[in-house]
């Protein structure tokens, strides 16, 4: 089985992202020529050989001629409806097109959680730039280009401090970063500053297949992405293209790490626990769940329950011990185990739904579909929500 392995012991970007695959082999005249299917111009596409801490790779500048002297951020937004319009009418190939559109959907899904706001009127702002469209439809066709039968990944290093974006500086990982990690084994505070941004940690949500440190391949080629910081630790992007033996891979089944956070209480108001259990979810809690339990004396009480990244360790600390009435809480290092789950889009006599899927042995063994697209068409159509899972069995 042939496999691309990310290793990224120093975070990931759109650009080292570029820089690596085609410091693996990606040819850059093809990688270039392909982009130009896209109707966006006014961007130049610098590629060279740099190196940081004597590890030599490729370096990758997506330079927008408006402002040419500062890669990344720029005034031109676009919504998340404008840009798949842009990549559906390009001739790209059907694959690129469709992994391109996985990606940016990864990211509007992020964006319109935090913001609040429907998926279709997200406005990207850091990443809805003209380079991050050419990293993403780029990382679609460096993907096409490699053929390769999966995608595996190491826990991404996110880094640490602060990072300025468009709504106000906030502590590393930024909330779109937080957010689309969310289930994916992360480390932290390697360096002072943001080492995942938005448009790395999506390429990864929608295309790796598992992350794991333990993974058994022979290496063919090594690349590395050269990022835009000269650390003592080399802000590069290493990825490797191997075989590996198909019988050595746990099929469509996910491994990674996570914190368990706990705390038990017995003296607080039931009507917050909705409130604060919305607060965890937006800081970048992976799951919560409350436990009926009974405390010393036989008082009922409740156990509060977080499984989250240790990047987002500090921000759950903080709700649990000031938003609640508890004195104190507990945090176990716990090993997950997910299945593959890929998201997809069909049509019924209500409407457009998405739909969860999980997979095991290269198999469909669960689908369901997902509540919120359930409860918005019950709604537009004036019927119960019942009626709406009712219509999907039968449609089975």
């Amino acid at each position: 089985m042939k496999i691309l392995y990310y290793d990224c012991f120093s975070g990931i970007s759109g650009d080292m992202n570029l820089g690596a695959m085609i410091d693996l082999g990606v040819d850059r005249n093809y990688l270039v020529s392909e982009l130009q299917k896209l109707s966006i111009d006014h961007y130049d596409i610098r590629i060279s050989k740099d190196q940081r801490k004597g590890i030599t790779g490729t370096k990758v500048d997506v330079v927008v001629a408006s402002e040419q002297e500062h890669h990344g951020h720029h005034a031109h937004h676009r919504t998340f409806k404008t840009i798949k319009g842009l990549i559906k009418k390009s001739s790209l190939s059907d694959k690129v097109k469709t992994v391109s559109t996985d990606i940016f959907t990864k990211l509007a899904r992020a964006e319109a959680r935090i913001h609040g706001c429907a998926i279709d009127d997200v406005h990207f702002h850091e990443v809805g730039a003209v380079d991050s469209i050419v990293d993403i439809v780029g990382a679609a066709i460096c993907l096409e280009y490699l053929n390769v039968d999966k995608i595996f990944c190491s826990p991404v290093q996110v880094g640490g401090g602060f990072v300025k974006c468009a709504h106000g500086t906030f502590p590393v990982p930024a909330p779109a970063t937080a957010e689309l990690l969310k289930g994916i084994p992360v480390k932290s505070g390697l360096v002072p500053f943001e080492t995942t941004t938005p448009t790395g940690a999506a390429i990864l949500a929608a295309t790796v297949s598992s992350f794991t440190e333990n993974l058994h391949f022979t290496a063919g080629k090594v690349g590395y992405g050269i990022g835009h910081r000269d650390t003592d630790i080399p802000n590069v992007l290493r990825v490797y293209l191997g075989e590996t033996d198909e019988a050595t891979i746990a099929s469509d089944v996910e491994t990674g790490e996570a914190l368990l956070m706990e705390c038990n209480i017995d003296d607080m108001n039931p009507e917050l626990y909705e409130d604060v259990i919305e607060q965890l979810f937006k800081s970048g809690a992976q799951d919560v769940f409350l436990t009926a339990i009974i405390m010393k004396k036989s008082r009922p009480g409740v156990k509060i329950s977080v499984l989250c990244s240790e990047a987002v360790r500090k921000a759950i600390e903080e709700i649990l011990l000031l938003q609640t009435s508890t004195l104190g809480l507990r945090t176990f290092r716990a090993s997950k185990t997910m299945l593959k789950r890929e998201f997809s889009k069909r049509s019924t006599r209500y409407g457009e739904i998405t739909f969860k899927d999980a997979y095991y042995g290269g198999k469909k063994i669960k689908s369901k579909p997902e509540y919120e697209d359930c409860k918005r068409l019950a709604k537009e159509k004036g019927v119960s929500l019942r009626e709406i899972y009712e219509s999907l069995k039968a449609e089975k």
